[in-house]
């Protein structure tokens, strides 16, 4: 079995990086899109079902995140 940083070096390098804290930030998780709200400080994106669906900065670190889309 391969590893997370043999498999996508770059993925888990970003994750062990702090997320950015620029409002209007974007990261994607689980292949979804998530924007930084600055005046609350949540992460906010949509479902598999398109609903809005907001998390904490602490919830994206256990998910995990990238700053480029992967497939």
């Amino acid at each position: 079995m391969r590893t997370a940083m043999e498999t996508h070096p770059q993925q888990a390098q970003e994750m062990d990086t702090a997320l950015p804290t620029t409002p209007c930030s974007v990261v994607w998780s689980r292949g979804h899109a998530y924007v930084l709200e600055g005046f609350r400080a949540r992460w906010v994106g949509r479902d598999d079902r398109g609903r809005p669906h907001a998390i904490t900065g602490a919830e994206m670190q256990r998910r995990g995140w990238t700053l480029t889309r992967t497939a």
